[in-house]
């Protein structure tokens, strides 16, 4: 089915819970954890694609995405969530270092505010942020999930990663 307003949706049922995919031809602009389907599936091949992919990291098959992304946000989110993008696939930073990477400590908490409005869950990795003590703090999808993510990235060998 098409949709008449150009966004397509999708939903992938995972071991953390119902993702749904949302889209435009142009990009995934949204990922996120919901209880179940809102809204009737209208796929396109970009849905698709990222339902296929995030599929694949769950199998432990993939670790990075190559779906287009519409990142949809101000100027300063989309630098702090394209920085994201950077730490290393089972690897962790704190909040103090991703503002140090950002170029200014003392941007730190709207860098963690702009973590927590990361529009594209699991993709844009805001789940490998963690506390400076190593504590898990801050997860929109809850941090049982946050858990359950790094857990899972982390039990993938480095030498297994085929993408």
């Amino acid at each position: 089915m098409i949709s008449q307003t150009n966004d397509y949706t999708a939903y992938l049922d995972s071991p953390i819970g119902c993702i749904e995919i949302n889209a435009t031809p142009n990009g995934v602009y949204k990922i996120n954890f919901v209880e179940q389907p809102s809204v009737p599936e209208s796929e396109h091949a970009i849905t698709l694609s990222a339902k296929e992919q995030l599929h694949a990291y769950f199998l432990k098959e993939r670790t990075v995405f190559t779906f287009p992304i519409e990142l949809r946000g101000t100027d300063f989110q989309r630098k702090v969530w394209e920085q994201l993008s950077t730490i290393p696939f089972g690897k962790t930073c704190s909040y103090l270092q991703m503002a140090q990477q950002l170029g200014d400590e003392k941007c730190i908490r709207a860098a963690a505010a702009a973590n927590g409005k990361n529009p594209i869950a699991i993709v844009i990795p805001c789940h490998r942020v963690i506390g400076k003590d190593g504590t898990l703090t801050g997860y929109a999808g809850g941090l049982w999930r946050k858990k359950w993510l790094l857990e899972h990235e982390q039990s993938i060998p480095s030498q297994t990663m085929l993408f």
